[in-house]
């Protein structure tokens, strides 16, 4: 086989992986059109579509009794019971916060992801910290402090978005599900609390269905696509690629979305804020050079 041929293989998961990144750092733009819906609402309708759109993609590939007897493992549902109750609460604070003014923390919450892990790999699994992961740590947590002190606000939305992330991760390391079938039983699980909660919004003729226009209805129903073909191409890029370069790329989706906050939004950034993300993004590079480092000692 030519190096060519080799290559492809590395090249198609760098695109498909570049571009699911790319498309979560887009999501405000989705949601923003979706503002005038209440964000429970949103999710629920999120939870709904999602699972249909990916019940369909199951069945396309032929594995609807695969995933049929994956369901009945009590492992899987335990750990995806939970972990599902992590993503509604991670969506649910995401969009909020999308539509209400502050895609900056929001992009935050990302950009904390990854220092999370670290700690709650330290924390929970007793995992030793190297010098650099606890020196990004520390200026990631003197940054958060510094916007606490200086903004004078606690940025409760950042640090909702990168603990529930992070333990959702934590718990997905336990699955023995992939992407798909993971978040298939995920919105399965919720469903019938999600349905539930519409059934009673339109009982109470408060539902966004049927009191929006076409154009809003086809952009609720298409929530369960843009929330599935993310995760289908990370899912075909991870496949591809080692971790420390997938996890260099996760910095462009809040990347994405700290530009959107701070140049098309308008969002204000001010000195004290500024200064704060400074300090948690020397954080990031002090961790990713360590990885960078790490990864090829291990080699």
């Amino acid at each position: 086989m030519s190096t060519e041929s080799k290559s492809h293989p590395a090249t198609g998961s760098f695109f498909a992986a570049s571009a699911s990144y790319f498309l979560w750092g887009l999501f405000p733009l989705f949601w923003r059109l979706l503002a005038a819906v209440d964000a429970p609402e949103l999710i629920a309708h999120r939870l709904v579509w999602s699972l249909v759109f990916l019940l369909g993609v199951v069945a396309w590939q032929k594995r609807l009794a695969e995933f049929g007897r994956a369901c009945w493992v009590r492992k899987n549902l335990r750990v995806h019971a939970a972990s599902g109750a992590l993503l509604t609460v991670n969506w649910l604070v995401y969009v909020w916060g999308v539509n209400n003014g502050h895609v900056i923390e929001c992009s935050l919450g990302y950009f904390l992801v990854p220092l999370i892990n670290v700690a709650l790999g330290r924390w929970l699994l007793h995992e030793r910290l190297r010098k650099a992961q606890l020196a990004a740590i520390v200026l990631a947590a003197i940054g958060v402090a510094l916007m606490v002190l200086r903004v004078g606000r606690f940025p409760w939305i950042a640090l909702t978005i990168a603990g529930t992330f992070g333990y959702y991760g934590l718990l997905r390391k336990r699955s023995d599900l992939g992407p798909l079938f993971g978040l298939t039983l995920e919105t399965l699980l919720l469903v019938p609390f999600a349905a539930g909660y519409l059934l009673w919004r339109f009982a109470q003729n408060r539902g966004a269905l049927g009191h929006v226009d076409a154009a809003t209805t086809a952009i609720i129903l298409s929530s369960g696509v843009v929330t599935a073909v993310p995760l289908l191409l990370f899912a075909k890029g991870a496949r591809g690629l080692r971790m420390i370069t997938l996890g260099l790329l996760q910095y462009l989706a809040p990347t994405c979305q700290f530009l959107l906050g701070w140049l098309l939004y308008n969002e204000a950034m001010g000195e004290a804020r500024a200064g704060a993300f400074v300090l948690i993004w020397a954080g990031l590079a002090i961790y990713s050079i360590d990885a960078v480092l790490a990864s090829r000692a291990n080699r």
